[in-house]
């Protein structure tokens, strides 16, 4: 199951974006953004899509995950991952091309909306930490709505990028809990 790369590639572009909107380091220069942008275009940007495309066309095309219940939220995972990888390389190359955030901002709606669908499937399907995630996500889109506007400024800049580096952090012990299920049969709650 390919959704420790996904974990970990949103994990890692949130712990880069971060620091960067809640402390201001590295100061944002031409340079700073476009080594985001290949960071964000490469982690959470290819990582995601590698990781949704092979569990959509696992569970369209071979079946090779089984039909059921179990693959109800496994199909919304393939969808997340999917979306949310694109996302990240449409906006790993608007910053290495130097791109206005302002259209983020719109986006920002749409990418809320698929993190309450996400919510709402991993709730109903009982998975406490990923439906923690996609609470997460809710709030990155919800204060990436602000900031790309330059509402509440700078309030709304430190708010999203707590929330990117608390979600981060979520991210990686996903990644871990998954990693160590999988290889070494543990039983860490993911």
């Amino acid at each position: 199951m390919p959704l420790g790369l996904a974990f970990f590639g949103l994990g890692t572009g949130y712990l880069i974006f971060g620091p960067q909107e809640l402390f201001g380091f590295p100061a944002k220069s031409e340079s700073s953004e476009l080594t985001n942008g290949w960071w964000g275009f490469w982690m959470p940007g290819m990582l995601q899509f590698l990781c949704g495309t092979y569990i959509l066309v696992g569970l369209t095309w071979f079946n090779v995950f089984g039909v059921g219940a179990k693959s109800t939220p496994l199909y919304a995972a393939g969808i997340e991952t999917t979306v949310f990888g694109i996302h990240w390389l449409a906006m790993g190359l608007s910053r290495m091309r130097g791109g206005s955030i302002v259209p983020n901002g719109f986006m920002s709606v749409a990418f809320f909306l698929v993190a309450l669908l996400g919510l709402i499937v991993f709730k109903t399907a009982g998975d406490g930490p990923v439906t923690l995630l996609f609470a997460g996500l809710m709030a990155v889109y919800f204060f990436e709505f602000f900031y790309c506007f330059d509402l509440f400024m700078p309030l709304s800049r430190k708010a999203l990028g707590l929330v990117h580096i608390l979600t981060g952090l979520l991210l990686m012990y996903l990644t871990y809990g998954i990693v160590l299920n999988l290889s070494l049969g543990w039983h860490v709650y993911i």
